[in-house]
């Protein structure tokens, strides 16, 4: 998906090998997660799978991701269907969904697919809790992986975010971070900072109060930073 398979792959399996893998972990304590570009044919579907497993070098993939809902409606079909074959034949671990809305969710386990995705990796932070998506996916226990869970750093400054970090005295990320995880989501916070990514781990020393996630909640605004195709047919 984003041509980078063989480095991490590479870079993980060097790590594994090397005096800086103190704690003497193996591959199957890494969970490495990779994407289906687009919807196509399950040929097609089939092949980019494989080729990701053999382009990380790694023996599997933990979690496969359809990327998104592009493609219509027989494509998502054909390319979970290929997803399942590659859990059956033990190239991938787990299957799940990236920027699926509730429609298309509910199209594919009204499909009664033979595995039900594990996930949907949609963009979920308190200035766009998309409710109505992460309900549904609770509802049929498939875990929601936010992605841009600090809204890409654009509401760092907004006046109830810079006022609970100083309550609960917390950087506005942390603040972020502890609003999913209190939500029930996975969120997947990025930095090219050492710091700021250590920092983003840190934030199991405060819970915020229930009022206090009220006012987080009702600053929705439907921000979206990137892309939004969880409306599309």
């Amino acid at each position: 998906m984003y041509r980078n398979e063989h480095e991490v792959g590479s870079s993980i399996l060097a790590f594994l090998d090397s005096e800086k893998n103190t704690r003497s972990l193996r591959r199957d304590d890494i969970f490495f997660t990779s994407k289906l570009a687009s919807n196509s044919s399950y040929a097609t579907a089939r092949k980019s799978i494989k080729q990701s497993v053999k382009q990380s070098g790694l023996g599997y993939i933990d979690l496969f991701l359809l990327h998104s809902p592009y493609g219509g409606r027989q494509a998502r079909f054909d390319s979970w269907k290929a997803v399942e074959d590659a859990i059956d034949e033990g190239d991938v671990k787990a299957g799940g969904v990236s920027n699926f809305g509730f429609k298309h969710l509910q199209e594919l386990l009204n499909s009664q697919p033979r595995v039900k995705p594990a996930v949907n990796q949609i963009e979920v932070h308190p200035f766009n809790t998309r409710t109505e998506i992460t309900s549904f996916c609770q509802q049929h226990d498939i875990v929601v992986q936010a992605y841009a869970p600090l809204a890409r750093a654009l509401r760092m400054t907004h006046l109830v975010i810079t006022s609970l970090s100083d309550k609960y005295a917390c950087s506005p990320a942390q603040l972020m971070i502890r609003w999913s995880l209190q939500h029930g989501l996975v969120p997947l916070p990025k930095s090219k900072t050492k710091s700021r990514i250590i920092a983003n781990g840190e934030v199991s020393g405060f819970d915020i109060g229930p009022e206090d996630m009220n006012r987080l909640d009702q600053l929705d605004e439907y921000l979206v930073t990137d892309w939004d195709p969880v409306d599309t047919d």
